[in-house]
């Protein structure tokens, strides 16, 4: 079970730095429309940092089946969204996994709940991306993972130097994706090509 937060008791502490946060910018916090903004924006954060609360054997759930097959299995457009720990603002794009089985494969949507487990969380592209290419290397035991991520980031587009149309690639790949440039080949010409700003 999920321990994020359900109930307004839960949000108390949030809440209140969302009250202090608007009342430094001089808003009211009685006028219409920002009444209820507190509490909607501890439960949003909550929802967006609900990572921490998911463990690996949940997000998981046994979903690891026999297999003969040894070559690529690409799980590729997984959408995501995570918050910047620097400005925690958002960021999002999309993630495509590829791993090479060793005698089990992972079921399918458990890319996607992977990806999501650790992207709702206060994150940076680069650690991310490492973070779900090992995961899914310890979980199935494969030969080779591979994984690459293409994002927009608010805090280049809505502050600083504000480019609207820049993304941000990263890469991680382990195992037989290191040293085997026939199989890293075939990844990375099988996925889209870089996005423009999403």
């Amino acid at each position: 079970m999920s321990n994020t937060p359900t109930i307004a008791s839960d949000y108390q502490e949030s809440v209140e730095s969302y009250r202090q946060l608007i009342l430094s910018t001089g808003e009211d916090l009685q006028r219409p429309g920002l009444e209820e903004t507190p509490m909607r924006a501890a439960k949003a954060f909550a929802h967006l940092t609900q990572g921490y609360h998911q463990s690996l054997d949940e997000v998981v759930n046994d979903a690891l089946f026999p297999s003969s097959n040894r070559e690529l299995v690409l799980v590729q457009n997984i959408e995501f969204y995570s918050l910047c720990e620097h400005h925690m603002l958002p960021f999002h794009g999309i993630a495509h996994v590829g791993y090479l089985p060793n005698g089990q494969v992972l079921g399918l949507s458990k890319f996607a709940r992977i990806v999501d487990m650790f992207a709702r969380r206060l994150q940076v592209q680069e650690n991310l991306s490492e973070q779900v290419a090992q995961t899914i290397m310890d979980v199935t035991g494969c030969r080779g993972v591979a994984v690459v991520m293409d994002a927009a980031h608010m805090c280049m587009m809505m502050r600083g130097v504000n480019k609207q149309h820049s993304t941000t690639r990263t890469t991680s790949m382990l195992g037989e994706f290191v040293h085997d440039n026939q199989a890293r080949n075939e990844f990375l010409s099988a996925i889209p090509r870089r996005q423009p700003a999403f």
